[in-house]
């Protein structure tokens, strides 16, 4: 496993490293996630990321479990907020009310005294920027948060936070988490420019487009059952033919150089600009095992190059 620094930030994590959105509290028998996690941390996984909305925080409980059977200061644990956690009017958003009640709740189902990273979980448009920038610099300012970040933010929306934490000398937003894959590559016209600009680094969720990367899929009329696919309709939706054709020429190029469709779309993930670490979910330590393959490979001009081509539309 290879490292490497958070932004311009100090801290290191792993080029993989593990979440939890749909694999554990929920969908993924408890002992199978524990085995997962446990076989990431063997094969040099250091950062773990949850959040509190996964399963209503059964994800953070699985997480926190699991990883108190280790150093506290050998993994970076990462959890979030923003999305309703109750029915109130101030159980959601980026409130000081919501944001602080949410933390605290968090560090207690994760059974941790500080969490590395703390992520907004979207931008919330009712909330003053200052108002939850204030709150995160109290959290880092108490020990109870050591890095602040946030997840789907635009670069203008990003831009005004670091505004507001230059003016006001708060704590800055180091790190973004954006899905980012082969099929998705919104975040490189602005996102990133703005992240290697300013010192935010990325750490990105769905590198393996929800399996489909992965090669999980062969067809349209054969979808696992224990797949995504199978059980969320909105991942189903995002299947097309094309999609298929063009992982099925992924494999082909990948199988060339002695990889799996997945780590060929890992490590085109790793060789962006400005990407810190690839998020990725697993169900099972065999899933941990390939994934973490990916981790140092090596990409030429000419795979890169192959690889755009067949995106593109065109062939290997």
């Amino acid at each position: 496993m290879q490292y490497r620094r958070m932004g311009r930030s100090g801290l290191k994590v792993s080029e993989i490293s593990l979440g939890s959105w749909l694999t554990y509290g929920g969908y993924v028998e408890q002992e199978r996630a524990a085995n997962a996690i446990r076989r990431a941390y063997d094969l040099g996984v250091n950062h773990f990321d949850t959040a509190n909305v996964y399963h209503r925080g059964e994800a953070e409980k699985v997480m926190g479990a699991v990883l108190k059977e280790y150093p506290r200061d050998s993994y970076v644990l990462a959890t979030k907020v923003f999305w309703p956690m109750g029915d109130g009017p101030n159980d959601r958003g980026l409130s000081r009310k919501h944001v602080t009640e949410q933390l605290h709740a968090s560090l207690k189902r994760l059974g941790t005294d500080y969490v590395d990273i703390y992520y907004c979980h979207r931008f919330d448009p009712e909330t003053p920027l200052e108002e939850t920038l204030r709150a995160m610099d109290d959290f880092v300012r108490q020990g109870k948060v050591l890095y602040v970040g946030v997840s789907e933010w635009t670069a203008a929306q990003m831009a005004e936070a670091l505004g507001v934490a230059d003016r006001w000398l708060l704590d800055r937003i180091v790190v973004n988490q954006p899905q980012y894959n082969l099929f998705e590559r919104y975040i490189e016209k602005e996102v990133i420019p703005l992240g290697e600009d300013k010192g935010i680094g990325q750490i990105v969720w769905s590198p393996l487009a929800q399996g489909l990367l992965a090669g999980k899929y062969d067809s349209l009329d054969r979808i696992p059952e224990d797949s995504r696919a199978a059980q969320l309709e909105w991942v189903r939706k995002n299947l097309t033919q094309e999609k298929l054709d063009q992982v099925k020429q992924l494999g082909a190029l990948a199988s060339g150089l002695g990889l799996t469709t997945g780590q060929l779309a890992l490590a085109w993930i790793l060789r962006q600009r400005n990407v810190a670490s690839a998020l990725v979910g697993a169900s099972r330590p065999e899933q941990v095992e390939e994934n973490v393959k990916a981790s140092g490979v090596a990409l030429t001009e000419d795979t890169i190059a192959a690889i755009e081509r067949i995106m593109s539309g065109g062939q290997a």
